[in-house]
């Protein structure tokens, strides 16, 4: 069973803010309960909001900066196709994916093919040295999932993905996976 935080609850908030907002939070909670109970116990109470921003501190020491995710975005976009898809396929099977390459067998518009349980996930990188995506490569990777009735869909970017792609994309359920996040999750 996994667990997941409504996305509108206050944790999961404050986990997306400033690590200062939560920190701000613990400060309130404790300054107010400070009047009506023992130090101790106020303390008690803001501890999750500690914790909180305790954890979006070390996140945020611990992200790529804007400098290096420019210079490793560069690095991707010069690798050839087979650097390129070696360093994906790796990266999802250290997330333990078994991933399969789709070659001549491939519907038009995914790459690979990755399986985890009995799901089945296609991921589409073939416009992976573009600089600006459109829809159309989402609208043939959205094809395919069809085509091999995957339950998901990841369209990997290097380049800049378009506001209608984007909204495409959130439509039919498709994770992009470009920038920091690339830079993060690759490792690349």
């Amino acid at each position: 069973m996994k667990l997941e935080l409504n996305p509108n609850s206050m944790f999961a908030i404050l986990l997306r803010s400033p690590w200062w907002a939560s920190a701000l939070v613990a400060a309130a909670i404790f300054g107010a309960l400070r009047f009506f109970v023992p130090a101790g116990y106020a303390l008690f109470a803001a501890l999750p909001f500690i914790v909180i921003a305790l954890y979006v501190a070390w996140k945020a020491l611990r992200a790529p900066s804007s400098r290096r995710i420019a210079a490793t975005l560069e690095r991707v976009r010069a690798m050839s196709w087979d650097e390129f898809s070696a360093t994906i396929e790796e990266a999802f099977r250290r997330e333990g994916y078994t991933v399969k390459r789709l070659g001549s067998e491939r519907p038009a518009g995914a790459d690979f093919e990755l399986v985890q349980g009995s799901r089945s996930t296609l991921v589409a990188c073939k416009r992976w040295k573009a600089m600006r995506t459109g829809i159309e490569p989402l609208r043939e990777l959205e094809d395919a999932r069809r085509a091999r009735e995957a339950a998901e869909c990841i369209y990997v970017a290097t380049g800049e993905v378009t506001a209608q792609a984007r909204a495409f994309a959130a439509e039919r359920n498709i994770r992009v996976v470009e920038g920091a996040e690339l830079v993060r999750k690759f490792g690349v």
